[in-house]
Parts: C-alpha cells; sequence; structure tokens
C-alpha cells in the first residue's frame, strides 16, 4: 500500500527478527509523530553528523591520493596511529576523547527510535541473546575476516589500494588497550547505524530488502575509500552479508560482535605480525 505524506507510519519489524513485537499503528506502541515524509530527512541527518560525513571525507582522500605523484601501493592509510607522538598521556586523552565522540551518534540513534516509541532492542543492539550473539558473532568474524585479508593482499598487489597500515602507536602500556577500544567503537557505531539503524529505516520506509541492503552496503564501501578501491568493493560486500543476516536475524549485536573481532586481530594481529611474515605489506 502507498504511503501517505502526514500519516504515522506502523513500525515494520525487520525479517524474522525473533521475539520482536510489532506496533500498532493505530495504538500506544505506534511510531510518534514519524511519517514518510521524516524517515528520509531523519536518516540524513543521522548520517550527516557521522558516517555520511566519513564517506566525503574519505573520497577526497581518495582523490588527493589518486593525484598523488606516487602509486596507491606506495601510499599508506593509517587506521590508528598517533595523535600526538613523543607526549604519551596525551596521546591516550586524544584516543579516549576521539572514542567517545565517534560514537556519539549510537546515542543520537536511540534517542530517535525512544521518540518514535521504539528503542534499541527493536533493531537488536541488545544483550537478550548473548550466547548465540557471541556465538553468531564468531563465526561471522572467521569467515568474512579470513575472506577480507584475502582480498585485501590481491587488492594490494593489484595496485588498486594503499598499504593499509592498522596500527602504528607507540609502544605504550595502554596501546593494545586503546586497539581494542576503537575496534569495538568501530563495531558499535557501523552495525548499529549502517546494519540496524538504516536497514529498520528504510524498510519502514517501504524499500525493498535489497534495494534497502544495496544503499547501506554502498554507504558502507563509500566511507573506506580512503583505503582505496580493494577497500571500496571489499566492504560493499561485506555490507552485503551482514545486511542481509540483519534481515534474517532482526538482531544488531551478532555484527557488533563480529566487526569487533575482526578489528582487534587486524588492529593487534599487524603489531604482532609487521616485519615477522613475509606476506605482510
Amino acid at each position: 500500500m502507498e504511503d501517505v505524506p502526514g500519516r504515522p507510519v506502523a513500525a515494520v519489524p525487520d525479517e524474522q527478527g525473533p521475539g520482536e513485537q510489532v506496533p500498532d499503528e493505530q495504538g500506544q506502541d505506534g511510531l510518534r509523530g514519524l511519517t514518510p515524509r521524516l524517515i528520509g530527512p531523519e536518516i540524513v541527518a543521522v548520517f550527516a553528523v557521522s558516517l555520511g560525513a566519513s564517506a566525503l571525507l574519505s573520497l577526497i582522500r581518495l582523490v588527493g591520493a589518486l593525484t598523488a605523484p606516487k602509486e596507491l601501493g606506495d601510499q599508506h592509510a593509517v587506521l590508528v596511529g598517533s595523535l600526538a607522538p613523543g607526549r604519551p598521556w596525551l596521546d591516550l586523552t586524544l584516543h579516549l576523547a576521539g572514542i567517545a565522540v565517534n560514537v556519539a551518534p549510537v546515542g543520537l540513534v536511540a534517542y530517535l527510535l525512544a521518540r518514535s516509541g521504539e528503542s534499541m532492542r527493536t533493531i537488536g543492539a541488545d544483550w537478550r541473546e548473548p550466547g548465540r550473539d557471541t556465538l553468531r558473532g564468531a563465526a561471522l568474524a572467521a569467515v568474512i575476516g579470513g575472506t577480507g585479508l584475502v582480498f585485501y593482499l590481491f587488492a594490494f598487489r593489484s595496485g588498486i589500494n594503499l598499504n593499509v597500515v592498522p596500527d602504528s602507536l607507540p609502544d605504550a602500556w595502554w596501546r593494545v588497550p586503546v586497539l581494542v577500544a576503537e575496534a569495538a567503537q568501530n563495531g558499535v557505531l557501523e552495525e548499529v547505524l549502517v546494519s540496524g539503524y538504516l536497514l529498520h529505516r528504510l524498510r519502514q520506509r517501504g524499500w525493498s530488502p535489497w534495494r534497502s541492503v544495496g544503499a547501506s552496503a554502498v554507504l558502507r564501501g563509500s566511507y573506506h575509500l580512503y583505503q582505496g578501491f580493494g577497500g571500496f568493493v571489499g566492504n560493499i560486500a561485506m555490507g552485503v552479508v551482514f545486511g542481509r543476516l540483519y534481515q534474517r536475524w532482526g538482531r544488531t549485536m551478532p555484527l557488533v560482535v563480529a566487526h569487533t573481532v575482526i578489528d582487534v586481530v587486524a588492529f593487534v594481529g599487524y603489531g604482532l605480525l609487521r616485519g615477522r611474515v613475509s606476506w605482510l605489506p
């Protein structure tokens, strides 16, 4: 049925969301004040202050890399680097402050869901199923992480990707805790916004499952453009898999777990393997 502008939209459950309540359009649990006309601007506002802005900056950085004298493979994309070289306490403070600022849009999403009569539980961003979420996330991390590493090495050797340096922090006592915190920030921010919130709102807007996943995947790829074309394509593929799994499970937490584990292994593992294996750039 076609949406009628100005009329509140009933909350539509994501595909096979276990245990999720279906709000009644006319009842107390209906979406309060959220109309089809407002869903689009809400999505734009959320991503304009978060990953959409990151996508724009990422595109500019890619253009800069492409117009630089060096080839892409001779340039570096540092994921977690020192913010105050030679000043470890200031460096640590800046990293912790940056993590807090970067994850703030998750609070905005929680607020907007509450305003529409929903909650983080609506998109499965909770710990109702810790065992199942952890097992699903760990299995997904093993598959996506291993495949992603192979694809990155191929893209780098093909000259379409920068040399991605996951960690260039100083050898301080807080190095590993900060790397784990940065990984958790990435997992929470990206999966809550790009997998959970965006797919949920697009479904409420009436988009088809595959159209929604396509938009989510392209957005995920776009804010990784600073890594090169390999990072763009690889993250689109990851976005398709994560998006379809969210639509099937109705849960964001397994994706948060998977993303966090992938990044922890990449960040911490890089420091352990750097200079010790020949296949790592």
